[in-house]
């Protein structure tokens, strides 16, 4: 049975709701620069770790940064009472599968999962690269330190770990390192699926990819702006609601992109500072990721990264040409920014892993009336404080406007025109975190 408010728009006092919550603030703080810089320089040492590099060795090639990845991962387990689950996960891929592989190897992803309390099979996703590469990615013996590409990726989901898992989550929370990245994302594709035929409940995956170089080949030095790619649509869907979307609109407003404006959301609340640009695109121009497995499989995911590229210092053999540096080294990294940006990943994580679960089966109706109604259903709404009800204009990037209810599932909007916006809702836990908003997916009859 539905319980509904009536909201009258026109001279209804804004109301707010809204808390922070302190713990978020101790998380950024609690970030290390210097453990930062201690794992890239750890991965950068290995010389490659080139997908097809030396898996034999202590001291060279992606087996030993694996290894290390797992053992580091395991010491952070061993400081938290044994809070991570720690394991490889991996399949075969052979020359067969495209022409970025050379020879037969194993593609081997690093996972450490913390469980969630009370949604232990509900998951969010931090994911880095381990793999790098030279100029010619099939070749695996050049050094290819790839300090930030991808080092400072995993480096960042590592130190998350260690920040995070002195907390206790109502969701689960995974640091993943990912291979096989340069060859075709293959790692990602290979978790996707582990994580689908496992039925894991995917809230969000945020893939880091390159988040520790301030100095774009441009000449712009910055060190507050970064980018969140998200796709637009689930790529799942069908063609009947790719159909609808020309009549209701919401070409805009698929999972990745509600999971983007979260985080833009969130940094901007606890990290006022920083400049989160959103960018409405899967990944840059032509370019792909590791949230795209996941993506394609109809899971929410964004890529968080640096605002300015240099690409003298990616996929690049180390050498000086012309009086230019080219090479993914530790010099270019700049461990302040790393730190910033790895915080992100961590309080948008962490708000998420304290939320509630988001409401499903958004309704939405209001057709030729001057009012907006919106009806929604709730997992455990013993854990529900209220709900926002939020709204935009069409061509806003964000969420602007929203009213707060309580002891409802259904709203009317009064006096509000539904033609000149659109129309989401999130819901509020006890604990003041808030959901990633939904988008309505059916229309009221």
């Amino acid at each position: 049975m539905r319980k509904v408010i009536t909201i009258a728009f026109l001279g209804f006092a804004s109301l707010f709701y809204g808390q922070v919550d302190t713990r978020i603030y101790d998380i950024v703080d609690e970030v290390s620069a210097e453990k930062l810089e201690y794992n890239v320089q750890n991965l950068v040492d290995f010389g490659t770790r080139n997908t097809f590099s030396e898996t034999e060795s202590d001291t060279r090639g992606i087996g030993a940064a694996r290894r290390w990845i797992k053992g580091e991962f395991e010491r952070i387990s061993k400081n938290c009472g044994d809070c991570l689950t720690v394991f490889y996960q991996s399949e075969t891929v052979t020359p067969e599968m495209g022409n970025r592989i050379p020879k037969t190897a194993e593609i081997v992803n690093v996972v450490a999962v913390q469980k969630g309390k009370k949604y232990p099979n509900s998951y969010i996703i931090m994911s880095g690269d381990i793999d790098s590469r030279a100029s010619d990615t099939q070749d695996f013996k050049t050094d290819a330190p790839g300090a930030n590409d991808n080092a400072t990726g995993i480096a960042g989901a590592m130190e998350a770990a260690r920040v995070l898992s002195q907390y206790e989550f109502d969701h689960s929370i995974v640091y993943v390192g990912l291979s096989g990245e340069e060859q075709g994302l293959y790692g990602g594709q290979f978790l996707a699926n582990y994580a689908k035929e496992n039925e894991w409940n995917i809230i969000g995956v945020l893939n880091n990819d390159m988040i520790g170089n301030i100095e774009g080949l441009d000449g712009v030095i910055d060190n507050r702006t970064f980018r969140i790619f998200s796709e637009a649509y689930n790529p799942t869907e069908t063609d009947r609601e790719r159909q609808m979307k020309r009549f209701y609109g919401g070409e805009v407003d698929g999972s990745s992109r509600q999971l983007a404006r979260y985080v833009h959301k969130t940094t901007q609340t606890y990290m006022p500072e920083m400049n989160p640009m959103m960018v409405y695109r899967l990944d840059r121009f032509g370019r792909g990721g590791h949230h795209k497995p996941f993506n394609d499989l109809g899971f929410p995911g964004i890529r968080i990264m640096e605002a300015h590229e240099n690409y003298n210092r990616q996929h690049q053999d180390i050498r000086t040409e012309d009086g230019i540096e080219y090479g993914d080294v530790i010099d270019h990294v700049n461990f302040d920014y790393h730190k910033k940006l790895t915080a992100v990943n961590a309080i948008s994580m962490a708000s998420l892993a304290w939320a509630p679960p988001a409401p499903t089966e958004v309704e939405i109706g209001g057709i030729v009336e001057p009012s907006v109604k919106l009806a929604w259903k709730q997992r455990d709404a013993k854990d529900i404080k209220g709900y926002k009800i939020y709204w935009r204009m069409t061509t806003s990037p964000t969420w602007d406007h929203f009213r707060y209810v309580e002891n409802v599932n259904e709203v009317t909007l009064k006096g509000i025109i539904i033609d000149n916006f659109y129309f989401g809702v999130a819901a509020i836990g006890k604990n003041g975190h808030e959901s990633a908003v939904v988008f309505p997916s059916k229309i009221m009859r």
